[in-house]
């Protein structure tokens, strides 16, 4: 079973793919993890890539592609393997399709949790994080006992930079721009299952279940 995960920030991709990772006994693959461990192994990849990110710039789509393609060819990726945080662009997802082409395999299911903007923008505003531990909250759906008090450590509870409305809002629209036309794409494949992420986080794990059992790929 191969699995992509789509879904705009705030939508709870992270949290949904540990869950289906877990349930069908594959690997989770996120490209930041997989880029931080390439950098601390320093593999040939890793370096390449650091240069990139030292630098403030994007990691090249054909790097990026390398570092996915050397990470699914291992032996714990041959019974599936679920996607999180690539593609992230068409040209990414073409890639994709020639990289498993030449493995003799393919995609078989694409999760779309399809969240809207007024609630992505209030989950993704509203969290916080301690200093000093690093616990994580949210002013509404996970509050601390004492506002703005952390309920391990008593450390202080901030909002992260890229929590702030104005760049939340940058990174929607990133979103739209480069990540969502991957939608249609996937639609055009007949790949794509939609499923709707506004509700309990159970309850969209169980959606994303039975919708999986449906397609029956």
């Amino acid at each position: 079973m191969k699995i992509i995960l789509l879904g705009p920030p705030g939508a709870g991709k992270g949290t949904q793919a540990k869950q289906i990772a877990d349930k069908f006994k594959i690997p989770h693959i996120s490209t930041g993890d997989i880029f931080r461990k390439n950098i601390k192994e320093k593999t040939v990849l890793g370096i390449k890539a650091k240069d990139y990110i030292d630098k403030g710039k994007l990691v090249p789509d054909d790097l990026t592609v390398a570092i996915v393609k050397d990470r699914i060819n291992r032996d714990d990726c041959k019974s599936g393997f679920l996607l999180d945080g690539f593609p992230r662009t068409v040209n990414q997802a073409d890639s994709l399709n020639e990289v498993l082409k030449n493995m003799n395999s393919r995609i078989n299911y694409v999760i779309n949790i399809d969240v809207p903007r007024k609630s992505l923008i209030q989950r993704l505003t509203g969290r916080r994080v301690c200093k000093s531990c690093g616990a994580s909250y949210h002013i509404k759906f996970n509050s601390p006992k004492k506002e703005g008090i952390c309920d391990v450590c008593g450390g202080n509870l901030v909002q992260r930079d890229d929590d702030d409305l104005n760049t939340v809002i940058n990174r929607l629209e990133v979103y739209d721009k480069q990540t969502a036309p991957l939608i249609d794409y996937y639609k055009k494949s007949d790949l794509l299952c939609t499923v709707d992420g506004d509700k309990d986080v159970d309850l969209v794990f169980k959606d994303i279940c039975n919708t999986l059992e449906k397609c029956g790929r």
